[in-house]
């Protein structure tokens, strides 16, 4: 009667060594795997680092290096992608925060920068009517000596409660 065994237990008769449970290179990806599940869930650089480090480990655990040297291996790598990697990600993210600052705003800081149409004319010292989005605004313009006039297009430098201040768009 004949039995598959694997091809670990016929290697282990044939070389003459001893059979072990699990080969050592599927454990390094196996703590690559783990790493990289880490990585996703938590966006931590150093975890995809450690992660490079253990798939380089792997490949040298399958090249036939002995278990000190897929350590050095793992760690060495690991550095070094730290180091050429960290740049790189903060570099990405600050790009993404710029992207997102402008979309992040919500509420009445969403409006600061924005652009109104004058709906009642702004004397100075006196609250007129702005237009923005289709919505009429309460505003201020406390820097500007002159009338702003009817139609003319201002931007809304601050706000205090629901009254925008404002400055005149110069063309």
């Amino acid at each position: 009667m004949f039995a598959f065994y694997g091809a670990n237990h016929y290697i282990c008769i044939l070389t003459k060594k001893k059979p072990r449970l699990m080969e050592i290179w599927i454990i390094w990806l196996l703590a690559a795997a783990t790493l990289i599940g880490v990585e996703v869930l938590t966006q931590m650089v150093w975890t995809l680092c450690l992660a490079i480090g253990c798939l380089a480990s792997a490949l040298s655990a399958l090249l036939g290096a002995d278990v000190a040297l897929q350590i050095s291996i793992a760690g060495i790598v690991s550095v070094i992608a730290y180091l050429a990697l960290k740049p790189w990600f903060e570099k990405w993210q600050k790009k993404a925060a710029d992207r997102n600052r402008h979309a992040a705003r919500t509420g009445m800081d969403a409006l600061l920068g924005r652009r109104g149409t004058v709906t009642d004319e702004i004397k100075p010292g006196k609250m007129g009517r702005i237009r923005i989005d289709g919505d009429n605004w309460q505003a201020l313009a406390p820097d500007y000596d002159e009338t702003i006039r009817r139609g003319q297009e201002v931007v809304v430098n601050a706000y205090d409660s629901i009254i925008l201040t404002v400055r005149p768009v110069l063309s």
